[in-house]
C-alpha cells in the first residue's frame, strides 16, 4: 500500500476513536471492510499508486466491487454498511486532503430488508444460561462457570450487548448494597446510559466476582479471561453455541437473542416504547419500533391458539349439530 494511502486509513482510523468516539469493536469491523474495498479495488485497477488515484476511481469500479461482494455470498446489508464504511473513508479524504471523489456520486446502495428481531422465549433464555454454565465448568474451574451463568443473565436482563458487557470496568457495577442498583454503560458512538438491576442479575454477578480469582478493582475489567484480561468475545459467543447445540436450539439463539429477549419481555409487559429506547440505548426510536411486530406476532399466535372461534377451519360450523337450528 502507498505511504500516502498508509497514511490516510491511519488517520481515519484515529478520528473514528477520537471524534466518532466508535468502539474497538466498531473500528475492527469499519476496519475489515475498508481494507477488502482497497484490496478488491487496487487489484481491479492493476495498482494505485496515490490518494490522488485513488480519489479517481470512476462509478465501475466501486460497482464491480459491490458486484464482487453479491458474488461472494455477502447479503445486502453487510454491503450497505461497507459501502458507508468507504464513503465515510471518502469524506475524509476530501475534508482533510481536498480530494473529492466523484465515483461515489451516482452510487446507490442495495436495497434490503432489515429483518425482525429473533429473541429467545424466557424458558429457552433460562435453559441457555445454565447449559453456558456447564460448558464454563467443564473448563474444571467453578468461577468460570460463574462467569457463564453472570455474563448471560446480565444480557437477558439488562439487555445489553455482548460487546457493552465485556467492555465493563469495575467502576461501572454498582456498590455493594445499593438500594436501586444500576449499571454505566458506554454503548455505541461512546454514549453512556443508565441501566436499573434486577436482584437476580446483581445475585449471579456479585457470585461470581467473589469467586472470580483475578482483581476486581475500579480500573480492571469485570469479566475476565483465565489470564486475567478482559474477556474475549469469541470466548463468550462460543460458549453460547456450545450450550445452544448441547440444547438443539437454531443458530438464531445467540447471545443479541438474549437482549432481544430482554426488550420484547418489556413490551409484553406494557413498557413504554420510549423507556425501551432509553433502556436499550438505541439513537433512533424507529429501531425500537421493529421490537413491535414481534410483540404483534406473539398476541396473533396466543389470540390464534386460545379463541376458540379462531381454532375453527375455514368454513366449519361452530356449533356440533345437536344445538343447529333446524331447517325451515
Amino acid at each position: 500500500m502507498p505511504a500516502d494511502i498508509a497514511a490516510a486509513v491511519e488517520d481515519w482510523r484515529r478520528w473514528l476513536v477520537a471524534e466518532r468516539r466508535a468502539s474497538a469493536n466498531t473500528v475492527a469491523a469499519y476496519d475489515r471492510d475498508l481494507t477488502q474495498f482497497l484490496r478488491f479495488i487496487t487489484d481491479w485497477a492493476g495498482g494505485i499508486g496515490d490518494l490522488s488515484a485513488l480519489a479517481a476511481i470512476d462509478i465501475q469500479g466501486f460497482r464491480a466491487w459491490m458486484a464482487r461482494r453479491r458474488a461472494d455470498g455477502l447479503k445486502p446489508a453487510s454491503t450497505a454498511r461497507a459501502l458507508a464504511v468507504v464513503r465515510g473513508f471518502y469524506r475524509r479524504l476530501d475534508r482533510v486532503h481536498g480530494l473529492p471523489a466523484p465515483g461515489l456520486a451516482g452510487l446507490s446502495a442495495p436495497k434490503h430488508v432489515r429483518p425482525a428481531p429473533r429473541p429467545v422465549a424466557a424458558a429457552d433464555a433460562r435453559r441457555l444460561i445454565a447449559a453456558a454454565a456447564d460448558i464454563g465448568a467443564e473448563t474444571g474451574r467453578d468461577w468460570v462457570a460463574l462467569r457463564e451463568r453472570a455474563l448471560f443473565a446480565l444480557l437477558w436482563g439488562a439487555g445489553l450487548r455482548i460487546g457493552e458487557a465485556l467492555s465493563l470496568d469495575g467502576r461501572d457495577w454498582p456498590a455493594p448494597g445499593s438500594s436501586q442498583p444500576a449499571l454505566v454503560v458506554r454503548g455505541k458512538g461512546g454514549k453512556q446510559r443508565r441501566v436499573p438491576l434486577i436482584p437476580a442479575v446483581v445475585g449471579a454477578v456479585e457470585a461470581y466476582r467473589a469467586a472470580c480469582p483475578h482483581p476486581q478493582t475500579p480500573d480492571r475489567p469485570v469479566f475476565t479471561g483465565v489470564r486475567g484480561g478482559r474477556l474475549d468475545r469469541a470466548v463468550a459467543e462460543r460458549h453460547m453455541a456450545a450450550a445452544r447445540r448441547a440444547l438443539g436450539l437454531d443458530a438464531t439463539a445467540t447471545p443479541h437473542a438474549l437482549r432481544h429477549a430482554f426488550a420484547t419481555h418489556l413490551l409484553d409487559g406494557g413498557a413504554d416504547l420510549r423507556i425501551i429506547q432509553d433502556l436499550l440505548g438505541h439513537e433512533s426510536l424507529a429501531t425500537t419500533q421493529r421490537y413491535t411486530a414481534v410483540a404483534t406476532e406473539r398476541m396473533i399466535a396466543a389470540y390464534a391458539a386460545a379463541h376458540p372461534r379462531a381454532r375453527l377451519r375455514s368454513g366449519e360450523d361452530e356449533t356440533d349439530g345437536t344445538d343447529r337450528p333446524p331447517q325451515t
